[in-house]
Order: structure tokens, then C-alpha cells, then sequence
């Protein structure tokens, strides 16, 4: 079931999130909802808190080009164990702050640690966009944003424009 998905300033998206204890139907009826909002929206990464849910799990599919297969990862309770010295710089941009971009440099390349849905203890080294995604996700779990990656004009002028986004929206 597609999920609405939060829009910035929402207090929720600044709040850091609870470790789940185990893998429940629950939580992979929970990570299935989050696939199915994240491709729809379309996005390559989705935070539980984006779609108001205050538990630490992110999905994400940085597989984009044509003919190639999905490849849709589900983390819970994912951390960075490891980062690179080499930075990389991408345009980010996030599904709760729609039609914003920013570069944003992080670590070219992480070691990620989850716990997968079959409820075993996962890691996996990642970079280029895949490490971007995942700890621009992982940030979310965090209650950080790229925008705090901004300066402060950059920022406020973003966060203007949601607000406005958002007057906007509920008046439709």
C-alpha cells in the first residue's frame, strides 16, 4: 500500500529513530508499503520517518537505467561501520523536499550493517550512488536532512519554498 510521504518542516523528519527489536510480519508488510512509495514517488532511497513511521528501516534501488533489474534493499537498524577518506560530491535530492537539489559531498564509500528481512545480521561495502543513497537514508533515521549539509541561506530559502509548498497543497 503507497503511503503519503511527509514534506518538509514536518518535526517528525528532525526526530532520531527507534531500533526495531525483530523482523515481524508487521515490518516486512512495513518495508513492502515503503518499496511500493518510494518507486511510485519515483525515488531511489525512502526513510521510515519519511512516511511518518519513527523505526530505524530504509529502502532503497539505485538500479535506474533501462533494461536492468530492479534491486530493491531493505535495512533495518542500518549503520556506517566504515567510511573512506575520499569524498565524492552528488546532487542530492530527497522525496520530502520535492524539486530541490543541492550538492551534498559525503565518503565515496561506506560499510553498511543491517539486519535484512530474513532476520539476519547483513553488511556490504558500497559507493557511488549507492553510498550516497544510503547515508542519505541512514541520515533520515538520524533526524538530519541534506539541507543541514547547506549553508544557512541555502537552507532557509529551501524551507521557505516547502512551506509554501505546503500552504499550497492543503488548500488544494
Amino acid at each position: 500500500m503507497k503511503r503519503p510521504i511527509l514534506i518538509h518542516p514536518d518535526p517528525r523528519l528532525k526526530k532520531v529513530c527507534a531500533p526495531l527489536d525483530d523482523i515481524s510480519d508487521a515490518v516486512r508488510a512495513l518495508a513492502e508499503d515503503m518499496l511500493e512509495t518510494m518507486y511510485d514517488a519515483p525515488g531511489i532511497g525512502l526513510a521510515g520517518p519519511q512516511i511518518g513511521v519513527m523505526d530505524r528501516i530504509i529502502v532503497m534501488d539505485c538500479e535506474k537505467d533501462e533494461g536492468v533489474d530492479p534491486a530493491p534493499l531493505v535495512m533495518v537498524n542500518p549503520e556506517v561501520i566504515a567510511r573512506s577518506d575520499t569524498l565524492n560530491t552528488y546532487e542530492e535530492g530527497c522525496l520530502s523536499i520535492p524539486d530541490q537539489f543541492a550538492e551534498v559531498t559525503r565518503p565515496k564509500e561506506v560499510e553498511v550493517r543491517w539486519l535484512g528481512l530474513d532476520g539476519e545480521e547483513h553488511s556490504r561495502g558500497f559507493d557511488g550512488l549507492w553510498a550516497t543513497c544510503v547515508q542519505h537514508e541512514i541520515d533520515h533515521l538520524d533526524g538530519k536532512l541534506f539541507i543541514d549539509y547547506l549553508g544557512t541561506m541555502k537552507r532557509q530559502l529551501i524551507t521557505r519554498k516547502m512551506v509554501k509548498l505546503k500552504r499550497e497543497l492543503a488548500r488544494a
